[in-house]
């Protein structure tokens, strides 16, 4: 090689370096579905934080009313990280969508509360079921429960709780299907008489009006109850795995800072689920309710979710229990926790 050729191979080198540079650390694009509650906070704590920027994703938000109806933005692929309940999930890939559970946010967080009217009847020492028909003889309507479409988490925790553990006469009370938002302002009105929520519907209901009674928290709904989940869908997994890895390690630093500083999460919490209406002091109390429990590990689930689905093929919203091959890929947290550690 001569020198003339020597001068123009290095001036291409450096032409391209900059530019391939760049591609290398072009940010992952990654549209992000979740449903409007606490549950929710690691991955937005992880945003806040920096942490998904640092891991090279750059994320696009959209909210939806409830994990059911995230699956058909998941089957026409409109998103790519699903975070809200397991429940659905077996369902979605049973129907060909390719998803896989990467992480756990929370647990126990649906629970049951009842509106003034309703709430008088739940007296110490009273059985639930006799409070619904005690309620149904004293006014001559059948209590009405708000809760997320079947197939959902809360729906599932609400019938588990009502006819396995409550037995309550299916004369006394009727499901009323809603969005999350729909039924917070559901109970706060007095349109229906009790409901299943979650934090920081619980907190801001309570709030305004005392009156509403917790009555069931999550385990006594539904035993080791699984909640929201982190899931990926499998073509973006294939394509970024490390990005994912990263993900999941910022999931485990986010629940770590909620367990230990809620004060310095909170902010990220509600810019997030509050979009500056609600009171920063009101996220940071319903961060440390007794109905917010963060898990990130997938593998605490995996039992309870197994348990839900059966309990779905008995209610008739599931049609056969589904099999759970390929649905949780642990090795993320697994390898998050070493980081960690």
């Amino acid at each position: 090689m001569d020198r003339r050729q020597f001068l123009l191979a290095g001036s291409s080198l450096l032409a391209a370096t900059p530019f391939a540079g760049v591609r290398a650390q072009a940010p992952i694009a990654a549209r992000i579905g979740y449903i409007p509650i606490i549950g929710t906070a690691p991955i937005f704590v992880a945003n806040g934080e920096g942490w998904l920027k640092q891991a090279g994703i750059e994320p696009a938000f959209t909210v939806f009313e409830s994990g059911p109806n995230m699956i058909q933005a998941l089957a026409s692929g409109t998103i790519d990280l699903y975070v809200a309940g397991v429940a659905p999930l077996a369902v979605a890939r049973s129907r060909g969508v390719d998803i896989r559970v990467v992480a756990s946010t929370a647990t126990g967080e649906n629970v049951f509360v009842a509106a003034p009217a309703l709430a008088k009847f739940f007296t110490a020492g009273t059985a639930a079921a006799a409070a619904f028909k005690a309620h149904k003889a004293a006014t001559g309507k059948v209590a009405r429960l708000a809760t997320q479409p079947a197939g959902s988490v809360p729906n599932t925790v609400l019938q588990y709780w009502l006819w396995e553990v409550a037995k309550a006469d299916k004369a006394d009370v009727e499901i009323v299907p809603m969005g999350i938002d729909a039924t917070q302002q559901a109970v706060l009105a007095g349109a229906v008489e009790g409901a299943i929520v979650r934090e920081p519907a619980l907190t801001i209901v309570q709030t305004r009006n005392p009156g509403i009674k917790l009555i069931a928290g999550g385990e006594e709904l539904f035993p080791g109850q699984p909640g929201t989940v982190v899931a990926a869908s499998g073509n973006f997994v294939t394509k970024n795995p490390d990005a994912v890895q990263k993900l999941v390690n910022g999931l485990v630093r986010a629940a770590d800072l909620l367990a230990k500083s809620p004060d310095k999460a909170a902010p990220h919490v509600g810019a997030a689920l509050g979009k500056g209406i609600v009171d920063p002091a009101l996220i940071q109390k319903a961060l440390v309710s007794p109905a917010s429990k963060f898990e990130i590990d997938p593998r605490k689930i995996i039992a309870p979710a197994r348990a839900m689905q059966a309990y779905q093929v008995k209610l008739g919203s599931l049609e056969k229990e589904l099999p759970f091959d390929g649905l949780f890929e642990t090795q993320f947290y697994e390898r998050a926790l070493k980081a960690a550690g």
